[in-house]
């Protein structure tokens, strides 16, 4: 079959991509490819997406020319998630019995070297057993390691270096040291006859547990495209030749009639044809109430149908719809580049090179000019060297300081996803906040009722009248009329009247609830109550009118009430160094009366998903390292474009999904939580890095012999083994100091 160029995003899977040197490696690969305009990996579902004419056959040899595989995806999104997901627990699961089945070697043989000491060979015996261990030692290398040395020689053969490379050098040395001891130990000195299969086994040991643990965690940042994907159903009710029949979502066409019932998922975007309904575009607009649809009006798919039977004509399917253009973005905000610090992989990178020329040059120059015995020398100084190099406490710096930062976190209400946002978070310096369910109440509430008689009395009225409502702001009446604990009375002859209000008999009386227009087209005169009314409205208030048997009887509002917390937040926010801005798809009214209460200077207003995903990218064009706050799904494109996305915990999933952080609090004191433990956490992790190679630094000349013509000795393997070991109690004792954080909140310090 003949491959043809297209203009079209091709997507692939790839293989054996596990960092963001990675990344960086296949999207310069492609950069080379012609026909290629632009290439992003997304390092959370292991996916290429490639724009531009180039073939597919071309991009899978560029990236296997970088050293990784990659195939063409044939299946669709739903299904290729449901294979990742696979895919990833498979992964996992080997991860951890990689982990445990090194550390179950390697634990004990440490044990036993503490407790007794004897980790030598000097007789037969001696060599018998250590011989037995090596053999177990190598089965874990090669069974539960096999990873590291294979990806150390593709590195090797694309002339780089990583963390693979120094876990190979580190763990194969003290092997073939080790083995050297039990094969040779009389071409040794006395004091170097020591075994270190412990540290080969340990070192592959906790460094699988790591990647496991950084597996599942990054398995995690997909899942808010799997939510995404779960708001449409699979399957769609199509009227063809007056039969309603149930098909693939996949086979529905622009100009199809569709069906959706009370409690069903739109499917596909549309236009209404007949029925009427209430729906509910919280996905959408993140607006908690739902909203009428009736002939000509617009639906999007995922959003959900309420309590009417609608009959619509599909305009836009497939890629085209809302929901889909949504899941891209979240998907490409995913991918994007943003500015992630890979300090120890940088370090690496040059670290692996330099300490290996070193122990080459040390090697030669006590063959050729050290003492007696030379070959033996030569050895213990270069395994000396290499050993003391080993990247245990590299790989611990930044993953224990990770771990105990996120537990902190989640003690105060901050449920960190991974690493990378606790890095990210201290470089914030604007933080762009949604309204509705993050600085206000999500579900709406009676904010205000005024009469020039009994309050309780007319709202015991109007309760029951919205008793038998079902629109959201009824809810909002009958619930404080419960809250006061006021009984309800029967309603005879309720009527619904569309796009005005609700009339009914209440205790013999007629009353009226709604807006102007159904005083207006009762014949009601509001009076003194327009000012009013409008005065609420201006406080970002829903008011309403009602009328008891032909007369003005007062006016109730219904609001979603600003947070109780909210306006000391926002000063802990801005105290904290971050600018806010407002993001909301509610009205500008609203939104600024809002903003005028709680001390915030910018505001956008009349917002859709794309409009927020949209300022966010703005805002850090100009070089502003972006927070995002929210809880709705039409906040889920910003969540994910931000620098760290910071989800509301009474949000939706696909929120909390596409976030970074979630706030279990529901409160943005949760956001200053998660930037203080961010800076404390960063600062223990240079701390650490500095514990892990001050050891390298100082102990590598030691180990390359510089003070021997000064006190006559070498640095012996075990010295070596023991400044590694003690540099890796030193970064995980630092580490535990972060269980001592208290946020500024609480009386602690950041």
């Amino acid at each position: 079959m003949t491959e043809t160029s297209s203009m079209s995003p091709q997507t692939f899977r790839l293989q054996g991509v596990s960092c963001a040197g990675c990344v960086k490696k296949i999207e310069s690969a492609l950069g080379r490819v012609s026909g290629v305009e632009d290439a992003r990996v997304n390092l959370g579902d292991k996916t290429l997406v490639v724009q531009g004419s180039a073939t597919a056959q071309a991009c899978i040899a560029a990236v296997e020319s970088a050293g990784y595989g990659a195939e063409a995806v044939q299946v669709n999104a739903r299904v290729l998630r449901a294979q990742q997901r696979e895919e990833e627990q498979a992964h996992y699961r080997q991860l951890l019995w990689r982990s445990g089945i090194a550390l179950g070697l390697g634990v004990p043989l440490m044990i036993w070297g503490l407790v007794t000491g004897e980790m030598g060979v000097h007789n037969t015996a001696q060599q018998i057993a250590w011989g037995s261990v090596g053999l177990l030692t190598l089965a874990v290398l090669v069974f539960c390691g096999g990873h590291f040395f294979t990806g150390a020689w593709r590195a090797f053969r694309h002339h780089s270096a990583t963390m693979d490379t120094l876990v190979a050098l580190g763990t194969g040395t003290a092997w073939l040291f080790s083995m050297l001891v039990v094969l040779l130990p009389h071409v040794l000195p006395e004091s170097a006859r020591h075994v270190y299969f412990e540290a080969s086994a340990m070192i592959i040991g906790l460094i699988n547990l790591g990647q496991a643990l950084e597996v599942r965690a990054r398995g995690r940042t997909s899942a808010a495209v799997e939510k995404l994907l779960q708001l449409q159903d699979p399957n769609a009710r199509v009227i063809r030749d007056g039969e309603e029949i149930d098909i693939p979502i996949d086979q529905v066409m622009v100009g199809d009639k569709l069906r959706v019932r009370p409690g069903e998922k739109i499917p596909v975007d549309g236009r209404v044809i007949e029925g009427e309904s209430l729906v509910d575009e919280a996905m959408l607009t993140g607006e908690p109430l739902p909203v009428k649809k009736a002939g000509g009006d617009a639906l999007t798919a995922g959003t959900l149908n309420k309590n009417g039977s609608l009959v619509f004509a599909a305009e836009k399917v497939g890629a085209d719809t809302r929901l889909a253009q949504i899941i891209q973005m979240v998907k490409n905000a995913q991918s994007s580049r943003v500015p992630i610090a890979r300090l120890a992989d940088t370090i690496s990178s040059i670290f692996v090179p330099s300490v290996m020329i070193i122990a080459v040059v040390a090697a030669l120059v006590w063959y050729n000019w050290g003492p007696d015995p030379k070959i033996a020398h030569m050895l213990v100084v270069l395994t000396s060297v290499l050993i003391i190099a080993c990247p245990c406490a590299l790989g611990l710096a930044t993953p224990m300081s990770v771990m105990v930062g996120v537990g902190k976190g989640a003690e105060n209400g901050v449920l960190v996803r991974n690493g990378k946002a606790l890095q990210q978070a201290t470089d914030l310096d604007t933080l762009v906040v949604d309204k509705t369910g993050t600085l206000t109440e999500g579900a709406p509430k009676l904010t205000d009722i005024e009469c020039d008689g009994d309050a309780d009395a007319l709202l015991q009225q109007l309760a029951s009248l919205e008793s038998r409502s079902e629109h959201p702001l009824a809810e909002a009446i009958v619930s404080a009329a419960r809250e006061k604990q006021l009984s309800l009375s029967d309603v005879q002859g309720f009527e619904a009247i569309t796009a005005h209000g609700v009339r009914a008999e209440v205790d013999g009386k007629t009353v009226l609830l709604g807006n102007r227009k159904l005083m207006q087209r009762e014949g009601i005169d509001p009076g003194k109550w327009t000012e009013k009314a409008e005065a609420l409205a201006e406080q970002g208030r829903t008011a309403m009118y009602a009328a008891v048997d032909g007369a003005m009887a007062g006016i109730i509002a219904v609001a979603g009430p600003i947070r109780e917390d909210a306006q000391a937040a926002v000063a802990r926010l801005k105290k904290l160094g971050l600018r806010i801005e407002m993001l909301t798809g509610d009205n500008r009214a609203t939104a600024e009366a809002v903003a005028r209460q709680l001390g915030i200077d910018h505001v956008h207003a009349d917002l859709l998903p794309e409009d927020k995903e949209k300022i966010v990218a703005d805002l850090q064009k100009n070089h502003a390292k972006v927070g995002m706050a929210g809880d709705g799904i039409n906040d889920a494109p910003a969540l994910a474009r931000a620098d760290v996305g910071f989800a509301i915990g009474a949000g939706t999933d696909v929120a909390i999904e596409s976030a970074d952080v979630t706030l279990m609090r529901s409160s943005l004191h949760g956001v200053a939580d998660a930037v203080e433990l961010s800076r404390a956490t960063l600062r223990n992790i240079k701390q650490n890095l500095f514990g892990a190679f001050i050891y390298n630094t100082l102990g590598i000349p030691i180990a390359a012999g510089v003070l021997y013509p000064i006190t006559g000795m070498l640095l012996s393997p075990v010295i070596a083994g023991a400044a590694m070991a003690f540099s890796s109690v030193t970064v995980v004792s630092n580490a535990n100091r972060l269980r001592f954080f208290k946020p500024s909140q609480n009386g602690g310090t950041a």
